[in-house]
């Protein structure tokens, strides 16, 4: 059983008819997260480089065209029209790191009616669930202000991919290392991480504890101080720290309890006893806005290591994303159902107010606006976007969004690197206006549309409500 099978079953059931009934022309699908979830100023792009991986690979094997028909309960003959059919579309999309608005196309795909659409499922769950955490995760490396976030969330995110996806994308947002080991081996990241209280509970006493961790490790340590009395527990790891003569690139980590009041009296134990290079790091429950809370605060954290609610994007768990018909066979369509209204035709975004090049050296959380209190240096002109149809003249002193990254079903480029994605990130970041980047109760910007795109979503309304209306006419006579 390949990736082919999992999709849902109405894609396979659509893909046969279509196969069955001679619909092969060039169909394009729209990719677009309709509107924002709460609390969020703006969604970053992800899940491109997985999607066109995906992509480049895809091909319904006999296997698969035999497991399609077994779940339909058919021989498998009838199932024969789709074994050996691979992708060889087209892919245009945003990539990776840059700051999308709702209703913009994170990506389009135009290819062979039954192609495009028996991908739609799995294309949908890549860049639905890594920008939903994208988005989540570089608010946290906002609010911190420039201090390290670590990601912590392997064992409560939803499935072990998840947790992978989670990793990659808190890299791409700025994150300084993450506890997963196979997604630090896998893109490069720092492996971090202390340990559990059940260490510190397997001892006589916290002293003992830490003082066989550090015969085992020889580098700079990091004691979880909190499994009894955190202020006792601090002053066990100090003397630990100043026996074993290592201070600089060592830390304590405080996991529970009021964090910021802990945080101060853990900073003036340590400082007391001559321990200032020894850093002092947070968990427990954190995400953007209780890192926000801390930092304004004025809590002396020099770490902050977040999990659950920002692996799971606690409070805004998914993103109202869709995969929508707007082209086939050269002519415009579009959807009226109530609600869920889309717009026609293939897109371009044109975006004024930030480009590649610009912000690169600052770093994310450095330099860029925060909406926080924090300094944000030089003023870029603010980002403002335009969707429009895809063969539109990019207006003066704007960029498209869209790029083609697959053509014929390959690639047109190697796979984009993080270091690039983080840079497109912190100059579309630095390029946003205030409100979209606030912590708590942000104002998102609303992409504009173009007069070319407005005119043919109105002809094409019109065409398909006459329709509609000669249809409703023909009822009328026949019940007549």
């Amino acid at each position: 059983m390949s990736d082919v099978t999992t999709t849902d079953l109405y894609e396979v059931t659509m893909a046969l008819s279509y196969r069955r009934e001679g619909m092969e022309a060039p169909a394009t699908f729209s990719l677009f997260a309709r509107a924002l979830p709460p609390e969020r100023g703006f969604l970053v792009s992800a899940g491109l480089e997985a999607a066109l991986d995906y992509l480049a690979g895809f091909h319904v094997t006999p296997s698969d065209a035999a497991d399609f028909a077994a779940v339909l309960g058919r021989p498998p003959g009838d199932l024969e029209p789709l074994a050996g059919l691979r992708f060889r579309g087209e892919v245009r999309a945003v990539p990776e790191g840059r700051v999308v608005l709702a209703g913009e196309p994170l990506l389009e795909v135009t290819a062979p009616l039954p192609q495009a659409q028996l991908v739609e499922s799995y294309l949908l769950n890549l860049v639905n669930h890594q920008t939903t955490i994208a988005s989540k995760a570089v608010r946290s490396v906002m609010a911190a202000r420039g201090r390290p976030v670590v990601d912590f969330s392997l064992r409560r995110t939803h499935g072990l991919e998840a947790g992978m996806q989670a990793a990659r994308v808190g890299a791409l947002v700025g994150f300084a290392g993450t506890s997963n080991i196979a997604a630090a081996t896998r893109w490069g990241m720092p492996a971090v991480g202390t340990m559990a209280h059940s260490y510190v509970e397997a001892f006589p006493d916290e002293e003992a504890a830490f003082r066989a961790f550090a015969r085992t490790h020889p580098g700079p340590v990091t004691f979880l101080v909190d499994t009894y009395d955190t202020p006792l527990g601090v002053l066990a790891a100090a003397r630990v720290l100043k026996e074993i003569r290592r201070g600089p690139g060592c830390a304590v980590r405080l996991d529970s309890g009021h964090l910021r009041a802990l945080a101060t009296r853990t900073r003036a134990l340590l400082d007391e006893a001559g321990l200032p290079d020894v850093a002092v790091v947070a968990s427990g429950g954190l995400d953007e806005y209780a890192i926000d809370e801390l930092v304004r605060s004025g809590a002396p954290v020099d770490v902050f290591a977040v999990g659950t609610r920002v692996g799971t994007s606690a409070d805004a768990p998914y993103l109202d994303s869709a995969y929508k018909l707007v082209e086939y066979g050269g002519a415009p369509v579009m959807k009226l159902s109530a609600s869920k209204i889309t717009s026609p035709g293939r897109k371009q975004v044109f975006r004024t107010g930030a480009g590649p090049g610009a912000g690169t050296g600052a770093g994310i959380g450095a330099g860029t606006k925060t909406g926080t209190g924090a300094g944000a240096g030089t003023a870029s002109p603010s980002l403002s976007d335009v969707i429009a149809l895809w063969d539109e003249s990019p207006p003066p002193g704007t960029e498209g969004l869209l790029r083609t990254v697959m053509r014929d079903g390959r690639r047109t480029g190697p796979p984009d690197g993080l270091a690039d994605a983080r840079a497109r990130l912190a100059a579309d970041l630095a390029a946003l206006p205030e409100p979209a980047l606030r912590i708590r109760a942000p104002e998102p910007p609303a992409a504009a549309t173009s007069q070319r795109l407005t005119e043919l979503t109105g002809d094409v309304r019109r065409r398909i409500e006459a329709g509609i209306a000669r249809a409703a006419d023909a009822a009328r006579r026949e019940r007549s």
